[in-house]
């Protein structure tokens, strides 16, 4: 009998939190979900960081993955807008921190080089390869989905390889990766 295992991939976002969710049986992947959480319409940030975690905690209690790929805040001009990015990316981590789940941190150009070969791939050209890779029928009219699919997708294929990213299984190893970080 081959192994099994769940992948859950995260885009996080406070307007769109993008995810997806593939199976991996051998060297096989198969889509199962994808989908986004709409927070647009949530004015106060506090209730977006709880519905990213409840909607984390809820897909975790739902398909048990047995890891989850995430996509690392990319850098750029707008502080803000990276804080408020980082603050999204944490909270799904902790979600999935306090079920045991190792996850593993991607920046996008590393997830768009997995998918098309190109770090400098449009989120089309993406969406686009993953509809071919894994036979979907339609994408979605969001594409934050389909970033989310992308990045567990990526852990697959980068699965096995030491640099693939920042692998965390508890908040343990979390601290003693990022003790730069703790004052």
């Amino acid at each position: 009998m081959q192994n099994e295992k769940i992948i859950l991939g995260i885009d996080p976002g406070t307007s769109i939190m993008g995810f997806g969710i593939i199976k991996v049986t051998g060297k096989k992947m198969t889509f199962i979900q994808m989908n986004e959480l709409l927070l647009k319409k949530y004015k106060d940030p506090f209730t977006k960081l709880k519905l990213i975690f409840e909607r984390t905690i809820e897909l975790i209690d739902t398909y048990h993955p047995d890891e989850i790929a995430i996509e690392a805040p990319f850098y750029g001009k707008n502080v803000q807008s990276m804080l408020k990015l980082g603050r999204a990316q944490g909270v799904a981590m902790a979600a999935g921190l306090s079920r045991q789940i190792p996850i593993t941190e991607y920046f996008p150009k590393k997830i768009k080089m997995a998918i098309t070969g190109n770090g400098n791939a449009s989120k089309e050209q993406v969406a686009k390869m993953l509809q071919s890779t894994l036979g979907l029928k339609s994408l979605p009219k969001n594409l934050d989905s389909t970033d989310g699919l992308a990045a567990a997708v990526c852990h697959f294929y980068n699965e096995g390889r030491v640099e693939a990213g920042k692998n965390y299984t508890g908040w343990s190893a979390y601290v003693k990766q990022n003790e730069d970080r703790l004052k």
